[in-house]
C-alpha cells in the first residue's frame, strides 16, 4: 500500500510542477510524471528508512513515510529541471 502511494505522490508532484507550475515544459507532461513517481519510489524506499520513519508493523500506512517521498520527489524534479536547463537534455 505504501508504494504505491509513493508512486501516486511522486506523479501527482510531477504532473502538478508541469501542469500548474509550468515547468519542465520542453520535456513534457508524461516524463515529468515518470520522474516524480521515480523519485517517490526512491524517497520512501530508501530514504525513510534512513530517517527511521518506517511503521511499526510492515505494510502500515506511514504519514512520515509519504511526506519524505514527495520531498524526494520535488527534489528530483527541481533537479532535472536544473540538469535540462544546463545541458539541454
Amino acid at each position: 500500500m505504501n508504494i504505491v502511494m509513493w508512486i501516486l505522490a511522486g506523479g501527482a508532484l510531477g504532473w502538478a510542477g508541469f501542469r500548474l507550475l509550468g515547468i519542465n515544459q520542453r520535456r513534457g507532461t508524461l516524463v515529468s510524471i515518470v520522474i516524480g513517481a521515480l523519485g517517490g519510489l526512491i524517497g520512501g524506499q530508501m530514504l525513510s528508512p534512513m530517517m527511521s520513519s518506517s511503521p511499526i508493523v510492515s505494510g502500515d500506512f506511514n504519514v512520515q513515510a509519504l511526506f519524505i517521498a514527495a520531498v524526494s520527489a520535488s527534489a528530483c524534479l527541481a533537479i532535472g529541471n536544473m540538469i535540462e536547463q544546463r545541458f539541454g537534455v
